[in-house]
C-alpha cells in the first residue's frame, strides 16, 4: 500500500529496510487486519458492495501490502510495476463503482495499521526510536504519492466510463429516433442505458440550430430535476433534442418551462405511446419548430401548431391552396395587398365581426365591410361560409406570420 522513502544516511536506510522486512512474514495477517477494520468502520459503504467485491478487496489488500513491504524492505523486484498497481487499482475501483472516498480511506487505514504493526514489532525487537521515526516519516510522506497515482487512475477511468456511457446514451437516442422504441429486445437496452421502462411517460424537445454555432436552447436541468423529470440530450443533423421522462410532461407545461431557455426555434411534443412513440414525437416536435420563422426565439407545442404542421408536411398542397384563395389578392399592389391581408386576418380572428375587426385595425366599421367585399370579389370566397373561412385561414398561414397585428390607419 505504500512506497518507501530513502534516508540520506545509508546505515540508517539499511536499518529501516531491515525493520520493515520483519513484517514480511506477517504480510497477509496485517492485510486481513486492514480489511477487517475497513469493513467495520464503514459498514454502510461496504454493505453496498457485493460479496464478490468484498473478497476481491481483501485479496487486493494482501497484494498491495506485500508489494509495499517489499518496497520498504528494499526487496522490490517489480520496479515501476508497483506504481502501475496503484494506478490500476484506481481504474478498477472506478469501474466497480466504489466511491473514491472509500478507496482513499483504505490507503490511509492501511498505512495506519501497518505503522502500528511496526511499533508492535519494535517492542519485541531491537528497533531503535530513530529507525521508527525514519520509517514513520517514509510511510506518511509516501502516502501522498500513492494518493496522487491512485486518484489519477481513478479519474482517468471515470472519464473513460463517462465517455462510454455518453456514447451509449447517444446511440440509444439515435435508435429511438429511428423508430426502435417499440422493439421489445431494444426495450431491455433502454432500461440498461437510460433506466427507463417501456411504459414511462415520455416527451421530446427539439431545438433547431438554423446554421448558428450558439446553443438554440440553454440548459434547464435544475428545473427539470426539481420536477422529478429525467432528461437525455443529443445533437443529430443540425437538431438539438432531448428525451424527457417523468411527471408534468404535458405540452403546455413544457412550453412554459422552456420558454425562458429558448435561443432559437423550439418545438415540444408528448409521446402518448411512451418509448414506442418517441420517433413520432421527435418528428412532430421538429415540424412544430420548423413552422416558426427563422431567427425567432420561441417555444411551441405541436398541438398548438397542428394546422401549420399539416401544411408544412404537405408542401405540394400549398400552390393549389393559394390558387383557390389568395392568389388574386396577392397580385394586388403592395400597399393594397397588405391592407387587405391585415383586414382579412382581423375579420377571421373576430369570427366575421366587422365591428371588432375595425377596433383592432383602428378604422371605421364601414371601411372593414367595404374591404371585406373586395376580398370576397378577388378570392371568390365567402367569409360567412365555414369551408371558405377554413381555406382562407390555412392560406394566410402560408403567407406571412400574423399579418393582421400591424396598426392600420
Amino acid at each position: 500500500m505504500i512506497s518507501g522513502g530513502a534516508s540520506r544516511d545509508p546505515v540508517l536506510r539499511a536499518q529501516v529496510a531491515r525493520a520493515w522486512a520483519l513484517l514480511l512474514p506477517r504480510s497477509d495477517e496485517v492485510a486481513d487486519a486492514i480489511s477487517d477494520r475497513l469493513f467495520e468502520e464503514d459498514v454502510e459503504g461496504y454493505e453496498r458492495l457485493t460479496p464478490e467485491l468484498r473478497v476481491e478487496v481483501r485479496q487486493s489488500t494482501r497484494v498491495h501490502l506485500r508489494r509495499g513491504l517489499e518496497v520498504l524492505a528494499e526487496e522490490d523486484v517489480a520496479g515501476g510495476a508497483t506504481v502501475e498497481l496503484w494506478r490500476e487499482t484506481g481504474r478498477t475501483r472506478a469501474r466497480q463503482g466504489v466511491p473514491m472516498e472509500l478507496v482513499l480511506n483504505a490507503y490511509t487505514m492501511g498505512s495506519r495499521v501497518l505503522w502500528q504493526a511496526l511499533i508492535e514489532t519494535a517492542a519485541d525487537t531491537a528497533i531503535s526510536e530513530t529507525v521508527l521515526i525514519e520509517a514513520g516519516q517514509a510511510v506518511w510522506a509516501a502516502l501522498d504519492v500513492q494518493y496522487a497515482v491512485m486518484i489519477d487512475g481513478y479519474r482517468e477511468e471515470s472519464r473513460r466510463l463517462r465517455r462510454r456511457d455518453l456514447q451509449r446514451q447517444q446511440s440509444t437516442l439515435d435508435a429511438l429516433v429511428a423508430g426502435r422504441g417499440g422493439d421489445p429486445e431494444f426495450g431491455a437496452e433502454v432500461r440498461t442505458v437510460l433506466g427507463l421502462g417501456v411504459d414511462a411517460a415520455i416527451a421530446c424537445v427539439v431545438a433547431l440550430y438554423d446554421g448558428a454555432l450558439d446553443e438554440p436552447l440553454t440548459a434547464a436541468d435544475d428545473q427539470l430535476a426539481r420536477l422529478g423529470v429525467t432528461s437525455f440530450w443529443h445533437v443529430r443533423t443540425g437538431v438539438y433534442f432531448g428525451l424527457l421522462a417523468g411527471p408534468v410532461l404535458r405540452e403546455p407545461a413544457l412550453v412554459e418551462l422552456f420558454s425562458s431557455h429558448a435561443r432559437g426555434r423550439v418545438g415540444v411534443a408528448a409521446s402518448p405511446d411512451g418509448l414506442a412513440g418517441f420517433a413520432t414525437a421527435f418528428q412532430l416536435a421538429t415540424r412544430a419548430a420548423e413552422t416558426l420563422p427563422r431567427g425567432e426565439r420561441r417555444v411551441v407545442s405541436v398541438s398548438d401548431r397542428l394546422p401549420e404542421v399539416l401544411l408544412a408536411g404537405s408542401p405540394e398542397v400549398l400552390p393549389l391552396l393559394r390558387s383557390q384563395t389568395l392568389d388574386p389578392l396577392l397580385a394586388q399592389p403592395e400597399h393594397h395587398r397588405r391592407t387587405l391581408l391585415r383586414t382579412l386576418a382581423a375579420v377571421l380572428r373576430h369570427d366575421g365581426s366587422a365591428k371588432h375587426a375595425a377596433e383592432e385595425l383602428y378604422c371605421h366599421r364601414n371601411t372593414v365591410i367595404y374591404r371585406t367585399k373586395q376580398i370576397e370579389q378577388l378570392t371568390g370566397c365567402t367569409l360567412t361560409d365555414p369551408r371558405d373561412k377554413l381555406m382562407l385561414e390555412l392560406a394566410l398561414m402560408t403567407v406571412e406570420p400574423d399579418p393582421g397585428r400591424a396598426e392600420e390607419t
